[in-house]
């Protein structure tokens, strides 16, 4: 938790959001260039393994975004202790809450000035971020900007070469985590005593509530006491304006007022402007961990390259899907980036697809294995449905396997029902993952284990 790096970023953030908006947007007011912030404390480094060490780390994580008063975020968002476990109840939510509350409250640290003012340690830390930033946005201004650098996945491989670098410096144990690779004993914990009950679980009854909510709201809303003119015209005119150069924002509110959800908005839109697919950086991220003679991954390599010739194809072919709606995409990249360095084929197409899209692409490629990464909580939803969509299109033979956030007694249940293997965020390894997964695809297609080390 490097709180202090962290803290100098919120300087350089201000220090260059100033520069920016004097120079490239000629603003003079010194008020009307202050820059202000919301930070939600990343839960990256959030462990599944002795997870009440995550307290600390939601603190010093605040800590770097409160300290300096003269970079000092408006608004924060905390994570729960618990994130890496499933989903936080009220009171593992209301305990992050508590942790801001106290710092307000009970410290002197709105007392005083900025305590970092005349640090040079600081002040050359923040120059060196400066530098550095000033020269990734030439960088991105000469790529033809943002929007430019986006589209040609520089930003995302430049995203996920840094995670990746970062997992191989914990699998290596060169990057310390406690409770990882590092004081790995403990007492008995006696938050995670029962793990059912030490996460939220939700009645499958709220999401039939709400779908029935939805319903009767699209069947009422033209009646008292609403009384909303149909949509339709409204949404009809949305479209138009897309398709345009109209602002939207007239047409949107228009759909507002005539009772328009948010769904059938989305979906005007996504008929004329179809449906953006973001590079996912990880075809173009560099080899993080070599696959060097005697090391771990080139046994790896040898078990993937054994299979595929015993299988009589070029290659294993591994399809990634992230299914849902779940933005969270570092552990399948990371999953795909290692897997291709394994020598996998890797088919990732990104977040937020459906069941039927993923196991449609399963059998467009031909695949010989399907990992699912779930981090939203629907994993007992999500899994078994593309599970019966590759049983009824004759696809059984290819092994699935689940990872993401899943409680120990989903994880049972979702093998109970053909998962071939779960992983968590305490499996670390991401090398002993991918050996795992060639374990599987040998199993399901009938041939002896092989005496390679995963």
């Amino acid at each position: 938790v490097r709180f202090i790096e962290e803290m100098c970023k919120m300087r350089a953030f201000g220090r260059i959001w100033d520069e920016v908006t004097r120079e490239r947007y000629g603003i003079e007011n010194a008020k009307q260039r202050r820059f202000r912030y919301g930070v939600q404390v990343n839960s990256l480094g959030l462990t599944e393994a002795q997870p009440e060490n995550n307290v600390q780390r939601i603190v010093l994580e605040m800590l770097a975004v409160t300290l300096s008063k003269d970079a000092r975020a408006r608004a924060v968002q905390l994570p729960a202790w618990n994130e890496a476990l499933g989903l936080p109840r009220p009171w593992d939510q209301q305990w992050s809450l508590r942790i801001q509350q106290v710092l307000a409250h009970e410290s002197d640290l709105l007392e005083y000035e900025d305590i970092f003012e005349g640090s040079h340690v600081i002040e050359t830390k923040v120059r060196k971020l400066v530098e550095e930033s000033l020269a990734e946005i030439d960088r991105i201004q000469e790529m033809g900007g943002a929007m430019a650098a986006v589209e040609s996945g520089y930003l995302k491989s430049q995203l996920v070469s840094s995670h990746a670098e970062r997992r191989a410096r914990i699998e290596s144990g060169q990057e310390k985590i406690i409770g990882v690779n590092i004081f790995e004993t403990t007492e008995p914990n006696p938050l995670t005593a029962d793990l059912d009950t030490a996460i939220q679980t939700v009645d499958p009854a709220v999401e039939a509530r709400v779908i029935a909510s939805l319903q009767q709201w699209r069947d009422t809303r033209y009646q008292p006491p609403f009384n909303h003119p149909r949509p339709c015209k409204a949404l009809e005119r949305l479209k138009e304006a897309a398709k345009g150069t109209d602002n939207l924002m007239e047409a949107t509110l228009e759909c507002a007022r005539a009772g328009v959800t948010t769904g059938e908005w989305a979906g005007a839109l996504r008929e004329v402007f179809g449906e953006f697919r973001a590079p996912t950086g990880v075809s173009s991220a560099p080899v993080a961990v070599p696959a060097e003679q005697g090391s771990a991954l080139a046994e790896v390599r040898a078990k993937v390259d054994a299979t595929a010739r015993e299988l009589g194809s070029g290659k294993l072919r591994f399809l990634v899907g992230k299914p849902g709606l779940d933005g969270h995409s570092n552990g399948a990249e990371q999953i795909a980036v290692r897997a291709r360095d394994a020598g996998f084929e890797v088919v990732y197409q990104g977040i937020r697809l459906t069941p039927e899209q993923i196991v449609d692409a399963a059998l467009a490629e031909d695949v010989h294995a399907v990992g699912l990464s779930i981090l939203s909580g629907s994993h007992a939803q999500l899994v078994p449905d593309v599970l019966e969509r590759l049983r009824v299109a004759g696809a059984t033979d290819i092994p699935v396997i689940a990872g993401g956030i899943i409680p120990n007694g989903d994880a049972e249940q979702l093998r109970a029902a053909g998962v071939a293997a779960v992983f968590t965020p305490k499996d670390f390894d991401i090398t002993g993952i991918i050996g795992r997964i060639v374990d599987e695809i040998r199993k399901a297609n009938k041939l002896d284990p092989l005496e390679v080390p995963a």
